[in-house]
Parts: C-alpha cells; structure tokens; sequence
C-alpha cells in the first residue's frame, strides 16, 4: 500500500491521540508522538545535566538530540528511540514528568523537534496529532483531518477516563477546564488551533471510537488510491 502523511487536528478531548495510534497501527504507519519526543529532549537535557534555562546548554544539547520511533516486534507498540538508544520506559519516569513542561516552552527545542517532525514525514507512512499539524508542521500533508465533538461529549469522555484512573473529578470542572483550553489553543501567538481549507471535519459527538477510526482509515485508503491513479496515468 502507498504511504501519504496524515495530519489530525482538533479540540481537547476529542480523542485525537487514541485516534491517531489507532489509525497508524490499521495502516502500518508510524505514530509521531510529539509527547514522547518532549519527553525524550528531556531526558536528553537530564542525562547530560544541561539547563534549558541556558541558551548555551540549549544549544549543545539540540546538536546531539536525534528522536526516532520503531515498532518492538515482540510487543507490536511502537517504542520511542533516543540517539539509537530505545528510552520508553526512561521518558515515562517522575524525573522527566516533572521537567517536560519547561522543555516544551523553549522555542528553539521546540523548533528543532519541528524539524525533526518534518524530516520523519519526508519518509511518508506517518500519522500525528496535535493542535497545529495541518498548519505548521504538515502543511503539504495529503489528508488533513479536523476533530471536534460538543463540549458535553468531551467533557462526559473526559470523566469517564480520569475515573478510570480513579480520580473523580465534577462534570462542571470539566466543562469550564475544556472551555478554558479551547479559548487558549485558538487564541494563542504561536501556533494557534486552526481548521485549514482542505481538512476534513469530522465530528466525534456521536460516533463510537471504533467508527471514527474507520472513517478516517477509508479516507487515507481514498487518498491513497487516488495518489495512485494519478501517478498511473501521468
């Protein structure tokens, strides 16, 4: 099968991630976990003690950071590597959650993890999410996707997950927590969260997660299909 790069963007708790893997695992694509690679630059920084407060630090540490992901083949999940090494389990450690905000606001890691989002795309086979993929870093993508649900559903979907990890939190709190990121995420200078002309929207309100993933994984087979009509015949 063709390879085309998927770019999916939308509101909190939507369920884009969950979606994004899902898709990549039906289409044998690579999932680009941007979490995963702030978290990887943050134990790169840990590791070599150097400070993301100094622009010195910062500098030496970008030139020795390269981020990749394969797929285990005992496990099937994709692992993340740093510099060759696989660190899954290291980039999920206290030590790193605990800095991976502060890494995140530096806008010369987050240039440089741009970067390397953009040189993993130029292979083709990738899915990612986030809130300005279509608009940033894949803008040449060939199938954008736009995810939004009411803020009930979100808001409901939300709850039901943080009880799952037996945190019970009130519906309102969600609600007003939801509103708050949106306002946020669309209002922001640095890339804010924005639907492009050649997305498509799907609404995730009424869909089962199952559904959602399917119609995404159709779309990419149309696109792929076509890509593939049209290199035939020129």
């Amino acid at each position: 099968m063709g390879k085309i790069v998927i770019a999916i963007d939308g509101y909190s708790g939507c369920g884009k991630s969950s979606t994004a893997k899902a898709v990549a695992k039906a289409l044998g694509f690579t999932y680009i976990d941007s979490g995963a690679m702030y978290r990887a630059a943050t134990l790169h920084f840990l590791n070599n003690y150097l400070s993301p407060t100094i622009p010195h630090d910062v500098e030496k540490g970008l030139k020795t950071l390269e981020i990749s992901f394969q797929i285990n083949p005992d496990s099937q999940k994709q692992e993340t590597y740093l510099n060759g090494l696989n660190v899954e389990q290291d980039i999920r450690s206290m030590r790193v959650s605990e800095k991976v905000s502060e890494i995140a606001t530096v806008k010369e890691i987050r240039k440089e993890l741009v970067a390397q989002q953009q040189r993993l795309g130029k292979k083709k086979g990738v899915v990612m999410d986030g809130r300005d993929i279509g608009s940033v870093v894949f803008p040449e993508a060939e199938l954008k996707i736009f995810m939004t649900a009411d803020l009930d559903t979100r808001a409901a979907r939300r709850q039901q997950e943080l009880l799952e990890k037996g945190e019970l939190v009130d519906l309102e709190e969600i609600q007003s927590n939801l509103a708050e990121r949106d306002r946020i995420d669309s209002s922001r200078k640095e890339s804010p969260l924005t639907k492009m002309p050649d997305a498509v929207e799907i609404d995730t309100s009424n869909l089962t997660f199952d559904e959602q993933v399917d119609q995404i994984v159709q779309l990419a087979k149309e696109v792929i299909e076509n890509e593939k009509n049209y290199a035939g015949n020129h």
